[in-house]
């Protein structure tokens, strides 16, 4: 796994072992960061359910202001201290050894970018997305990794579904902060 373009550009990525985490593909990276392309440089990001923090690490090669890591693995937390250290960000970042629904309970800040791709089996992503669209910023984007079989989220209030794509068994849903 490797950093697609920006500062970072080619480090590779460290990733857990084990069936514990699921990384985003590089295709679905790819994908992703191509339909954010013109709307990460200056922003706010959390990387709600980080794993290995690539999709907040690619963000911020990308020119955002700062990330949020929240994992409640303490290993995963570790493999995302070592990538933010490796990629030169650990100024720009704040790594959360935390459920993340205890984070989201007590957080108070805004994003502008929001990463979830929590566990397919955990089946939370409904629950996960009504909890963090308050703290998403006006303008701000949701983007939800699933798999194609499901449903996309629940759409709370607040926000509206701006493009789903599919890429064969992962599907992804990006949702705008009205």
């Amino acid at each position: 796994m490797r950093v697609i373009t920006g500062s970072a550009r080619g480090m590779s990525l460290k990733t857990l072992e084990g069936l514990t985490t699921r990384p985003t593909s590089e295709k679905v990276k790819e994908a992703v960061f191509s339909a954010l392309q013109f709307e990460i440089e200056g922003r706010r990001v959390l990387d709600l359910f980080a794993g290995s923090g690539q999709l907040g690490i690619e963000a911020l090669s990308r020119g955002a202001e700062s990330a949020v890591f929240v994992d409640s693995d303490k290993n995963a937390a570790a493999v995302i201290k070592e990538n933010v250290t490796k990629t030169k960000f650990t100024e720009k970042s704040q790594i959360v050894h935390m459920d993340s629904f205890s984070f989201l309970r007590m957080n108070v800040k805004k994003f502008d970018i929001v990463f979830l791709d929590p566990p397919y089996a955990a089946g939370v992503l409904d629950r996960a997305l009504e909890q963090v669209s308050d703290f998403i910023a006006p303008g701000g984007v949701a983007v939800c990794e699933y798999p194609s079989e499901n449903q996309p989220p629940k759409l709370p209030e607040g926000l509206s579904e701006h493009k789903i794509y599919k890429y064969s068994r992962t599907s992804v849903a990006i949702y705008r902060k009205d």
